[in-house]
């Protein structure tokens, strides 16, 4: 199942970047050093990926993919 294409301002959440939760990427990894994972880049962190994407890159994350069905 493939997500939808959003578009900037789609993308923009509460804090004003992309929503992980709502990221078909997006997982709990239940590791408890690194509780939050990326699937499409493939790496486990201590705060949500797409925070761990802006810091490291100065870019919004540019994988973010809506999952269908919702908004969680």
């Amino acid at each position: 199942m493939k997500g939808k294409a959003v578009s900037h301002m789609e993308r923009q959440g509460d804090t004003g970047g992309v929503r992980c939760h709502s990221c078909i990427h997006f997982y709990i990894t239940h590791d408890r050093s690194f509780p939050y994972g990326c699937r499409a880049i493939g790496f486990k962190s201590r705060v949500i990926p797409s925070r761990e994407v802006l810091s490291s890159s100065g870019m919004e994350c540019q994988m973010f993919s809506r999952k269908e069905g919702g908004s969680s």
